[in-house]
Order: C-alpha cells, then sequence, then structure tokens
C-alpha cells in the first residue's frame, strides 16, 4: 500500500498465514485486522475495496493488519468455507495483536468471516471498532454483532449489490436492530465510490 508496508507472517493451523502490515504516521491507537473477499473468486488482501478499508484505518491512527486467507497467495493451506479462515484470522490477532485496543474489518466473504472471528475474541477482548462492507448475507450465515457492539459497529451495503443483495443484509440485520448504511447506488465493489467510502469509514471510526 505505501513504502512503509511490512511483509510478515503468523501461524495459522494450516500453516503460514501472509500478512502485510501498515502503520500510522504517528502512534497507534492499536490494531485493525481486515479480511478480504472470496478466494474462490479472485479475492486476496490487496483488493480495492480491503486496501480502502486499511487506509481509512490507518488514517485514523491504527496499524493494520491484511492478510491472505488459506491457499491464497503465500497463505498455506486450502479454502475452508471460512470456517477455518475465521480460526485463521483469531490466531493472527493473538500472535501479532494479542493485547490493547482492538479493531475488525471484513468485505463481502472477509466480513461473514469477521463476524465469526468477532464472536470467538469477544468474550476475552475488547473491541472498539467493527467494519463490514457488502457483508454475504444471502450466501453464508453471518454471526450476529453482540448488542453491546451495536455502537461500535458500521454496516455498509450498496442499494445496487447485485452480487448480494441488500435485502439479505436487511433481513440479517432486522432482528438485531442493527442500522445499515444504504450507498445510493452503490455496487458491490463500488466502483467509483472508493472515496466515499473510505470517508464514511473514517467518519464512523473517529465517532
Amino acid at each position: 500500500m505505501n513504502a512503509q508496508t511490512e511483509r510478515t507472517n503468523a501461524l495459522g493451523e494450516a500453516g503460514p498465514i501472509e500478512v502485510l502490515i501498515d502503520r500510522p504516521s504517528g502512534v497507534s491507537r492499536g490494531h485493525a485486522v481486515v479480511a478480504h473477499p472470496h478466494p474462490l473468486f479472485g479475492g486476496t488482501m490487496d483488493n480495492k475495496v480491503v486496501q480502502t478499508l486499511a487506509r481509512a484505518f490507518v488514517q485514523c491512527g491504527w496499524t493494520t493488519l491484511r492478510f491472505n486467507f488459506r491457499g491464497v497467495g503465500a497463505s498455506a493451506g486450502e479454502h475452508d468455507q471460512g470456517v477455518g479462515e475465521a480460526r485463521d484470522m483469531v490466531a493472527l490477532v493473538e500472535q501479532l495483536a494479542p493485547q490493547g485496543p482492538l479493531a475488525l474489518a471484513g468485505f463481502s466473504f472477509g466480513a461473514f468471516v469477521t463476524s465469526h472471528a468477532l464472536a470467538a475474541l469477544h468474550p476475552t477482548r475488547s473491541i472498539e471498532k467493527v467494519v463490514l462492507v457488502g457483508t454475504a448475507a444471502s450466501r453464508f450465515q453471518v454471526a450476529p454483532i453482540p448488542v453491546e457492539l451495536h455502537d461500535q459497529t458500521a454496516v455498509i451495503h450498496g442499494e445496487a449489490d447485485a452480487t448480494v443483495a441488500l435485502s439479505s443484509v436487511m433481513d440479517w440485520a432486522r432482528p438485531q436492530g442493527l442500522p445499515v448504511l444504504v450507498v445510493p447506488g452503490g455496487g458491490h465493489f463500488f466502483h467509483g465510490q472508493l472515496t466515499p467510502l473510505k470517508n464514511w469509514v473514517v467518519r464512523h471510526l473517529r465517532a
């Protein structure tokens, strides 16, 4: 993402997990971990929406970790339908962000994975911010967000998302009373709207 991007590894169940770390210019306020879209459809940690989320977190002072799911890039293993991927996300947090403020974010399949990593981490970790973009609620069983984290959570979805229907996200969010920020005319990949997306995430992180 920039000249200061550091490449490292964490250790998952299937072997090494490839990680990119971006650091803010000043003192870090904590660690943010960002999960990418579906690996069987070309999703990687270099996805433009994932990079946009990372930039928003770095701009707001967070040390940001992007990582490739198992079987992607230099990450070992094979695709595991989100189950092993969520455990890998938790393992990454435990190894590279074991203490201090924590934020979690994900895009599409990565939002689904993030929801389950959040469920696993929440009982023992204080999570300051959650950002879920293009949440793949029509395709996967996205975990509910703990009620006490609703104010810290931003769910952002495109009105014209042809990959994940907005109605499926509303059906997931409605029983929880969880607000959804709907981007007028927005598609799944937010083509032409990445800068506004970053600005909406920045506003949430600064709130």
